[in-house]
């Protein structure tokens, strides 16, 4: 027997239908192997001592992020005794997870999560709006309103800021120095040609043993991430009147222009979807490094510095937000995740947090208390994020993000792996044109 899969004279509508046919297949699949982890979380939730027990999903990391987390849900626990907050780390995959859970009528209470799954979930009718919420929400005032345009979908807010933060580019000064580089690059062009100097082939043998940047290499959410602020300095966009466009001159400027790094020898790939690993910067094979406030090298013993993203048509970069979500379960449940979701919002909660783990508050209270203004004055190198905010662009929240991201991403990794941009992202294109669903 021959099967073919969406043939050319199949219609529009068909090749939804079929596509929801296999999504579903392979939801039942993770879900039949999924059921163990989700008896043992639901299992938490069936105490019957007069609290509202409430399960939460995230995936923090690194781990000492993560133990920050936790140290502050139980804060919560110990303030708040009509409930408890138990907290289950979420293993990868990710998302398959998340909407295995939901299909299967087992969701967590809250989920804590990026937000470019936000249309999926809302499309789901999975969360909860949080606008009307956070209107009578006493310190809806302190919450910067740039993060809660960010979060709107179809006029409603979907979900509540857990952190903020945005890309830069971390560097080895000493390597800067022994170079005789003694400014940061502030354009793509001056990127470039301080990658070359950086890049050290000891032994003449055509393999540098010191690179100039690591490139993440992989079709995952890090490497478009990654990707993301060049393509808006660029001047380019991944939609238009909510359509694809993966073809335009700032995406195909921004693609050519990590390429060009791997054509000069003066970038290095990561491991295949590793490219958040940090240890070739710390062991000084490579000098800089895209990532943000979070990074493991801030907790390391190296020397290091950070600087804007270099600029193209403009200066850009892009949010690396976390969100928290109140899962559609019960009024009771969702009245107490509120409760913790206000907590989460507090002055107290972000200033802990945000000198935990280097993410930036979303509380402005707790940005200008004198604590986080000391720890600010303690790593200058944070300021390089804070006054990157207003620059920073977001990455679309709507239900079709994760099929964009996808097609994204493989274009990114051939283009890395030597396919020319322009047909790489023809492809991505052509691609997205044949699944794409108008939002």
């Amino acid at each position: 027997m021959k099967i073919i899969l969406f043939p050319s004279k199949i219609s529009h509508y068909s090749r939804r239908v079929i596509a929801s046919v296999w999504q579903m297949l392979l939801l039942g699949i993770v879900l039949s192997s999924f059921l163990v982890f989700l008896s043992g979380c639901q299992g938490i939730t069936q105490k019957d001592d007069g609290v509202i027990h409430l399960t939460l999903w995230q995936a923090i990391n690194p781990p000492a992020n993560r133990d920050v987390f936790e140290k502050l849900v139980d804060k919560f626990n110990q303030t708040y005794p009509d409930v408890k907050v138990e907290s289950v780390f979420l293993a990868q995959p990710h998302l398959p997870k998340i909407l295995t859970a939901v299909v299967g009528n087992a969701p967590p209470d809250i989920l804590a999560f990026y937000p470019q799954i936000t249309g999926q979930l809302a499309d789901l009718r999975a969360i909860i709006p949080l606008e009307d919420w956070l209107e009578k929400l006493p310190i809806k005032s302190e919450i910067s309103p740039n993060l809660l345009e960010e979060l709107q979908l179809d006029g409603h807010l979907w979900s509540a800021p857990l952190y903020t933060s945005n890309i830069g580019i971390f560097y080895r000064p000493k390597l800067f120095e022994a170079a005789g580089i003694t400014q940061t690059p502030k354009t793509w062009e001056e990127l470039r040609e301080v990658a070359k100097k950086l890049t050290i082939d000891r032994n003449g043998d055509n393999r540098p043993e010191q690179y100039g940047i690591v490139l993440p290499l992989g079709k995952g959410e890090w490497t478009v991430f990654s990707w993301f602020p060049f393509l808006l300095s660029g001047g380019g966009e991944v939609l238009k009147n909510k359509q694809p466009d993966l073809t335009n001159p700032g995406a195909l400027k921004a693609l050519q222009f990590w390429q060009q790094l791997l054509t000069d020898g003066s970038a290095m790939l990561s491991s295949p979807e590793r490219g958040y690993e940090e240890d070739a910067f710390i062991a000084g094979r490579v000098a800089m490094q895209i990532t943000g406030p979070w990074t493991y090298i801030t907790k390391s013993t190296v020397d290091y510095d950070a600087f804007p993203i270099p600029e193209n048509v403009a200066q850009a970069t892009v949010t690396g937000g976390g969100n928290m979500y109140v899962m559609k379960t019960t009024p009771a449940r969702e009245q107490a995740a509120l409760k913790f979701l206000a907590y989460v919002l507090s002055e107290e909660f972000q200033k802990e947090w945000s000198i935990g783990t280097g993410f930036l508050p979303v509380n402005l209270k707790a940005a200008q208390s004198e604590a986080y203004q000391q720890f600010i004055n303690q790593k200058p190198w944070l300021k390089v994020f804070m006054e990157q905010i207003p620059l920073a662009g977001a990455r679309p929240i709507i239900a079709g993000y994760s099929r964009l991201s996808d097609s994204l991403g493989r274009a990114i990794e051939a283009t890395l792996l030597g396919e020319s941009p322009e047909k790489a992202l023809k492809i991505a294109q052509e691609r997205l044109e044949t699944i794409w669903d108008s939002n």
